[in-house]
């Protein structure tokens, strides 16, 4: 195990306020890196992006670092403008 995993799982343990937020906010995380990783694959900027969505570079770099809020509709134009088509599954909680 990473010293990051030791670390997160020991915080998790021990911090129930940590532990409240973590998912949700792993979760979000996880979102923005996969939307960076689809335009980068993509070979696109931040600005191109933002041109196809008639938005601006700092509004995309919002939606990569801050995806907490996105709108389902902004989800599938960003997947749109990067050739990628936008899955949802939903699965059983834990």
């Amino acid at each position: 195990m990473s010293d990051l995993n030791q670390y997160i799982e020991k915080r998790i343990k021990t911090d129930t306020e940590f532990a409240d937020g973590f998912e949700t906010g792993y979760a979000n995380f996880k979102i923005g890196v996969m939307l960076r990783q689809a335009r980068e694959e993509a070979g696109m900027t931040q600005e191109e992006v933002a041109r196809q969505l008639n938005t601006t570079r700092s509004a995309i770099s919002r939606i990569e670092n801050h995806a907490e809020d996105i709108r389902l509709s902004t989800l599938s134009r960003y997947a749109q403008a990067v050739g990628a088509n936008l899955q949802i599954r939903l699965a059983r909680a834990m």
